[in-house]
């Protein structure tokens, strides 16, 4: 049975190596980030290589649009019982350069975000007594500097996961986090910008502090998510599973 998966923030780094990645397990994948045009090259790639997908316009921070999002996959693909909250901002700075709007956009996606569209596909899954979520958090829910907005989303990642778990349990709905260490993508490099640090040197630094000695790809996530939404990980449900390239605290 081909199940319908949602992958927020689709478009691209982590969220389009997903996306490419259940398609190629056989799901119909709905490619959602705020702009649906954004998408249409991971939804080419996808249709490009025999796979179903369909690109999606919405604010995950957004009710109306999100339940709006939510019909139309349903409409167009069949009910979604795989998501994948992976939409994510970064507004990094010191907790005494920062502002509101910044705490409150990354909250907004990361954590509303994931609420909103959990809410908005158990019903589905309810109803197929079937269903995987999977929520992206980071290594950075352990703190890290200039990042007090997006470690604390992060680390609320984990908490609400661990509730989903609990409640969806019973209904064959399970709940994981993955908190990825450096994955190289536009957000790292944003980062190794902001420090002023050339990304190849960024990038030989982190690698230098990693015990398999090398950062990660977005495909190493692809390929957790992989395992986490698949039949066989049915009593694996309310873990955090750090892809970091070693042990983290």
């Amino acid at each position: 049975m081909a199940r319908t998966a949602i992958v927020t923030g689709g478009a691209r780094g982590i969220g389009a190596a997903v996306a490419k990645k259940l398609a190629a397990d056989g799901m119909s994948v709905a490619v959602l980030d705020l702009d649906a045009e954004a998408c249409e090259p991971v939804v080419e790639e996808i249709r490009a290589a025999g796979g179903t997908a369909l690109a999606v316009g919405a604010n995950v921070a957004d009710e109306a649009e999100v339940g709006a999002a939510v019909d139309r996959i349903a409409a167009e693909l069949g009910a979604p019982t795989v998501l994948v909250n992976n939409a994510g901002i970064i507004r990094d700075n010191m907790l005494h350069k920062m502002s509101v709007d910044d705490w409150d956009a990354v909250m907004g996606v990361h954590l509303r975000g994931a609420f909103l569209m959990s809410r908005a596909v158990q019903p589905y899954m309810r109803e197929a007594e079937f269903g995987r979520i999977v929520n992206l958090s980071s290594t950075s829910a352990l703190g890290n500097r200039g990042q007090a907005n997006y470690s604390a989303a992060k680390a609320g990642m984990q908490g609400f996961t661990k509730t989903l778990a609990i409640e969806l349990g019973r209904f064959n709905v399970t709940a994981n986090a993955i908190a990825p260490g450096f994955i190289q993508t536009d957000m790292t490099a944003a980062t190794a910008e902001r420090i002023g640090v050339a990304f190849d040197d960024f990038i030989t630094m982190a690698a230098s502090q990693i015990p398999v000695g090398r950062v990660g790809q977005p495909e190493d996530i692809a390929n957790t998510v992989s395992f986490l939404v698949s039949e066989g990980a049915g009593f694996v449900s309310g873990q955090v599973i750090y892809v970091a390239g070693g042990p983290k605290d």
